[in-house]
């Protein structure tokens, strides 16, 4: 499943009192991985740098006056992330600040159904302890040396590490050997991990079955699905 993992960079906490956007990074993910494909972006915000978002991000106002303006850059931020799921760390600060942008241009609003937010999975996975990105990129050994100030990019390229292993780790091996079962039971009976308690009851009829044996007779007599109907 493709996934977008989100970032940005601001001039402040709220941009309903003025603070605007200033970076937008993204990195694409498939079933976890990322895949190479980014998005990013420095966008002038048409304002000044208060001291504190510069010594957060250490983007200056002379860096970003060049820089192009969100409505420029609209139409291929939207393409990018497309209508695939958005996972945000603390989502509700990101998404405010990219609605708040939207709405200038008349864009409609990033919806939350599709935002999977990280902080909230980290606080459900441990529960009572810190889940800031550093507390989790340490905690799950994850290498935070090049972060020395916050960068849209770089956090959602640590992020989509956090975020696989939030899921269970990224997981490149899976072992079928004896020695790994597990003995699970189910109402008094004992069952292998790899068989099903209780068979799938059938979702075909006798016509389909019919129409189906008639179509592999036409394949020819070494057809290798002969193989899993011979005992049917």
């Amino acid at each position: 499943m493709r996934e977008i993992v989100l970032d940005t960079e601001t001039t402040g906490l709220n941009p309903l009192t003025g603070d605007r956007l200033v970076e937008i990074g993204c990195v694409e993910i498939f079933n976890r991985i990322p895949t190479g494909q980014v998005y990013h972006v420095y966008l002038n915000p048409q304002r000044d740098m208060p001291v504190e978002a510069f010594n957060v991000h250490g983007l200056s106002s002379e860096f970003l006056a060049d820089k192009p303006l969100f409505a420029q850059v609209a139409d291929d931020f939207l393409a990018f992330i497309a209508g695939d799921p958005l996972v945000i760390h603390n989502a509700a600060f990101d998404i405010g600040f990219l609605n708040a942008e939207l709405a200038k241009i008349g864009r409609p609003a990033l919806t939350f159904d599709r935002v999977v937010d990280t902080l909230s999975l980290a606080r459900r996975r441990h529960p009572g302890a810190s889940n800031r990105l550093d507390d989790l990129m340490n905690r799950y050994g994850i290498n935070s040396s090049r972060r020395t100030k916050h960068g849209a990019l770089l956090d959602s390229e640590l992020l989509a590490e956090v975020y696989a292993e939030l899921c269970g780790g990224k997981q490149t091996a899976l072992s079928l050997t004896a020695s790994d079962a597990t003995v699970i039971v189910i109402e008094g009976q004992v069952t292998s991990p790899m068989q099903r308690p209780r068979p799938l009851a059938p979702r075909g009829n006798e016509a389909e079955a019919a129409a189906h044996a008639a179509f592999i007779a036409t394949l020819g007599e070494n057809a290798i699905w002969k193989d899993y109907t011979a005992g049917s």
